[in-house]
């Protein structure tokens, strides 16, 4: 196979991307600044952007954009529920007996599975089980449907003797 010698090595030089990351930077940290003087924008929003500028975080443009956009910031923040949270709501969830039953026990199943304290929180989620099937007890149902799974439970053990 031939080269095409016609085609000249072209010399590469590197793009300054530090000047202008520099100044979208400064832009950046001007409006930042501007922001956390803004008395009319909530102490919390304010607060926020003023730690974001001190730790010089890099989600510090999404902020200000957001504070821009006038959006708050404090509403929008997805702060994830602590494990005790997360198995309560999952607990919730199953006691209610609808389609989303099987997958909410799954997700707790793997929660407690991955849990630094397993037991404890096993524990928390039966309290909170039992005190809501209490609080739904109508007719006696669950006492009924208690009798009915120890008697089960009693006679698959004498068997199984």
């Amino acid at each position: 196979m031939t080269t095409n010698s016609s085609a000249v090595a072209r010399e590469h030089t590197p793009h300054s991307l530090n000047s202008n990351n520099q100044i979208i930077s400064d832009a950046v940290r001007r409006r930042a600044q501007s922001v956390v003087s803004d008395k009319s924008i909530d102490a919390e929003t304010r607060a926020i952007v003023r730690y974001g500028l001190e730790i010089n975080d890099p989600c510090l443009p999404e902020l200000v954009r957001r504070v821009d956009a006038g959006e708050t910031l404090i509403d929008n923040l997805r702060v994830p529920p602590t494990i005790e949270e997360k198995t309560e709501i999952m607990a919730r969830i199953i006691c209610r007996a609808g389609a989303e039953s099987a997958a909410a026990l799954l997700v707790l199943m793997s929660t407690l599975e991955n849990a630094s304290h397993p037991r404890a929180l096993a524990n928390a989620v039966k309290h909170f089980a039992f005190t809501r099937c209490v609080e739904s007890n109508l007719n006696g149902m669950v006492d009924a449907q208690i009798e009915m799974l120890e008697s089960e439970l009693l006679s698959a053990n004498s068997l199984g003797e």
